[in-house]
């Protein structure tokens, strides 16, 4: 199955059952302290990862990147979580809306807050501040791998983001995650019907083998 079909797939999906798919998996990516800046927004695409550090003696840019980011890819940006200066603001957000850019996470901060909320743009942080990253941080590596919370993201690696938070899914995982979080779901699914018919929760849960669902399997 092609990139493309998996994105298409999991946009179907919400991030609690990709999370408990990939529990059961044994495989991290959960990105903890990622949360919407407008609540309601989502997205599902693939990561452009972006790498910043601090300055030195010489300044290096901050934003270019922006203009190599495909339609449908997700900003992905390791700013080793700073708090202190952002790395992303209006300027950025006008772009990556018009562009067609899936969404943005970044560990650490955003700012222009109002832009973001009227575009409903889909980005995810863990904060805001006002301050720039202009000679504060740089951009030095672009698609390398980066760290968003302790969790390695890979240019091409699959993200889903929506209000529970964001989930980053290895490329080379993406079918059996896929799979798995599909069976998870139908269950959940069943639990809520039982549920609504009248059923106790106890016995929803029991008939579903709810209790196993996230257990992780016997390698």
């Amino acid at each position: 199955m092609s990139v493309k079909h998996f994105v298409s797939e999991f946009a179907k999906l919400d991030t609690p059952s990709i999370s408990d798919a990939m529990d059961k998996l044994s495989i991290p990516g959960g990105l903890l302290g990622i949360k919407p800046v407008v609540p309601g927004t989502s997205f599902c695409g693939t990561a452009f990862t972006v790498h910043y550090t601090a300055c030195g003696a010489v300044a290096g840019t901050v934003g270019d990147f922006l203009d190599d980011v495909q339609q449908g890819e997700v900003v992905v940006i390791d700013n080793a979580g700073r708090d202190y200066c952002t790395v992303w603001g209006d300027l950025m957000t006008i772009t990556a809306a018009r562009n067609g850019v899936a969404g943005t996470v970044i560990d650490g901060v955003c700012r222009d807050i109002p832009v973001i909320r009227e575009r409903k743009y889909p980005i995810f942080t863990k904060g805001t501040y006002m301050v720039t990253g202009k000679d504060r941080v740089y951009v030095d590596a672009v698609n390398e791998p980066v760290s968003i919370s302790g969790i390695q993201v890979k240019q091409g690696d699959i993200l889903l983001g929506d209000d529970s938070g964001v989930i980053a899914i290895p490329q080379e995982y993406a079918e059996k995650v896929l799979a798995t979080a599909k069976e998870i779901a139908v269950k959940e699914a069943g639990i809520e019907k039982a549920l609504h018919e009248g059923a106790t929760l106890k016995e929803a849960r029991g008939k579903a083998g709810y209790h196993s669902l996230q257990t992780a399997e016997k390698k």
